[in-house]
Formats: C-alpha cells, sequence, structure tokens
C-alpha cells in the first residue's frame, strides 16, 4: 500500500531567508509540496522557490487579487483564502496542512505512518502547539537547542500549573502561552466543499469540530523567538495580530480573564517598557529557573531545528 503524501500552504509576509527556512524545513521532513503564497514581492524567495521541483509559489499582487475580484484587508482574510484556493485547485498530495511561516512540524515518527493510521473517515488532524522560549542571555546553554514550552490539556491542571510556573503572570495567560493554543490542521485532500480556516477545516460552511489528534507531531511555534523579534511585531498583534482587541479572553476559574490586548495595555499603564520587558523575561525566556519549573511538569522541549543547514541543502544557491 502506498503511503499517503502530505504537503504545507502558507501565505507569507517575511524576509527570504525566513521564507526558505520555513520551505526547507519542510522539505527536509519529506513534505511533497510546499505552497507558499508571497503577500509581498520577494525576489530572492520567488525564484529560490520557483527552481524547486516540489515547491509552488504565487505572488498575491495587485493582478492576482484582481483575478479573485478583491483583496482582503484582514491577512487572516487573505490567508484562509488562498489556502483554501489552494485545497480546491488540488495541491498535490493527500493531507494539506495550512500554517504560517514561524511554525515548524516536529514530527516523532515519520508524518506518512501517522497520517496513514488515521481512519478513512477523518476529515482533519490536529497538531499541538509547543511555543519557543528566547535564549537566556546570562546563561546561554546548549546554543544549537531552542527551548520550547507547552501545556496540560485539561483546563483545570493547567491553570494550576501556569499559575505555578509563571508566578507574576501566570493568572492571565493560557498554558503560559502568548499565542494560540489550538494548534493547526492536517486536511485530506479530494473532498468537496472544503474551505480552511487559521486553525479548523470546514466542509460545506461547518466546522470539523471532531478532527483527530495527530498526537505524534508537534507544531514548533516560534511565535516570540527573541526581545527582538517580538518587539518588532508587537504594535502590529495589538492592532491587527495576535493581541487584537476582539480576541476572547483566557478562560479562568472564575470567568473573569482578559484578553492578551488587555494584559499588554495594563502592563504598559503600570510601568511602560520595562515592565514589557520584564513580563518578556518571566514568560518567554529560557532561564534556568523557568526551564526547571516547566521541566518538573513535563512541559519542556527541546530541539535543534538546525534551520541554516537544511536552508543550504535544499536552496544552495541562495544560502
Amino acid at each position: 500500500m502506498t503511503e499517503p503524501t502530505w504537503g504545507v500552504v502558507s501565505t507569507i509576509k517575511a524576509p527570504a531567508r525566513d521564507i526558505l527556512n520555513f520551505a526547507a524545513h519542510h522539505l527536509d521532513l519529506g513534505a511533497h509540496r510546499v505552497h507558499i503564497y508571497l503577500d509581498e514581492d520577494t525576489p530572492e524567495a520567488f525564484a529560490a522557490l520557483k527552481a524547486h521541483p516540489k515547491c509552488r509559489v504565487i505572488l498575491c499582487d495587485a493582478a492576482y487579487w484582481r483575478r479573485r475580484k478583491q483583496r482582503p484587508d484582514k491577512h487572516q482574510a487573505r490567508q484562509t483564502a488562498n489556502a483554501t484556493r489552494c485545497y480546491r485547485r488540488g495541491p498535490g498530495v493527500d493531507w494539506l496542512a495550512h500554517i504560517d511561516v514561524d511554525e515548524f512540524l516536529w514530527p516523532q515518527s515519520p508524518l506518512p505512518g501517522q497520517l496513514a493510521a488515521l481512519g478513512a473517515d477523518v476529515l482533519s488532524a490536529r497538531v499541538r502547539p509547543v511555543e519557543a522560549l528566547a535564549p537566556d542571555p546570562d546563561s546561554p546553554a546548549a546554543p544549537e537547542v531552542t527551548w520550547f514550552k507547552s501545556f496540560a490539556r485539561q483546563q483545570k491542571p493547567r491553570r494550576a500549573q501556569t499559575a505555578e510556573i509563571y508566578p507574576t503572570y501566570g493568572a492571565f495567560l493560557n498554558g503560559g502561552f502568548l499565542s494560540h493554543v489550538a494548534g493547526k490542521v492536517f486536511v485530506r485532500t479530494g473532498l468537496d466543499k472544503i474551505s480552511l480556516r487559521i486553525h479548523n477545516a470546514f466542509q460545506d460552511g461547518q466546522m470539523d469540530d471532531d478532527a483527530a489528534d495527530l498526537s505524534g507531531t508537534l507544531l514548533c511555534h516560534l511565535h516570540a523567538k527573541s526581545w527582538t523579534q517580538f518587539h518588532g511585531a508587537y504594535q502590529f498583534r495589538l492592532a491587527r495580530g495576535s493581541y487584537r482587541p476582539e480576541l476572547k479572553p483566557v478562560p479562568t476559574a472564575d470567568g473573569a480573564g482578559v484578553n492578551m490586548n488587555a494584559l499588554f495595555s495594563m502592563i504598559e499603564a503600570e510601568g511602560g517598557q520595562d515592565a514589557l520587558r520584564a513580563f518578556y523575561s518571566e514568560v518567554c525566556t529560557a532561564t534556568p529557573a523557568l526551564r526547571e519549573r516547566l521541566m518538573a511538569h513535563n512541559l519542556l522541549h527541546g530541539f535543534a531545528l538546525d534551520l541554516d543547514a537544511k536552508r543550504a541543502r535544499h536552496f544552495p544557491d541562495h544560502d
């Protein structure tokens, strides 16, 4: 029996290096297709992807969106429109994952075997996230390793563990994460009336709320991998991204939670940039103390992503 093929689709606005790192990582894992929709012109990345036999690249310029009738204002809507279009046009794989440029699949065993083990009636399979920690500048250790944090699946132990692991801010955080805890999904291809969103698949307008759990694969999310990267994206995320005001609050035992926008507004109102930096240090930096607390709950993961080597291997002319 032939093993299933898989691929990824992503709409990306990023430097060429980041785009090629993303593509190279998934090619290295064995992706049969990497579909990239460039949200802005990045000539070096476009040329490298265009030349690779397993990559498909589309520049989403004004002409592209005129053919689609309208360019959505929000980047989330552009992402879902492109992913759905890729799916419906035939992505050339049996399973397609819709993920972002700062997300890297990390299977514990070969992905084709994991996907083959899913039941024939499974429409989508969820990959759970782990969120990157920044290296601790005061105690660098294992520089080739990127540390990641995870969280308990059940809400009650998650709340208790988060409060213990992040003593100042844990009560305001969902599992200690700044970004999503929902993860992303692989979707079985070749089905009718499928549309993709950021975190879910829909069929005939109905969300697949019974996605299988692809427990043998993690989604390594480099959401706040350094203070410079976090701070550089901070204002955009507050206004239009993953910290925007309309998002749901973090669930708390008393039901009186706040969302990330409100939390960051509170932090800045009380202490400005110094307080924001202190938050980042406690929650997002791989200090020995934080690693020890995460390890005590089996929530610490260390992976050598080795992205430079993968980029050089798959795109040697653009290293």
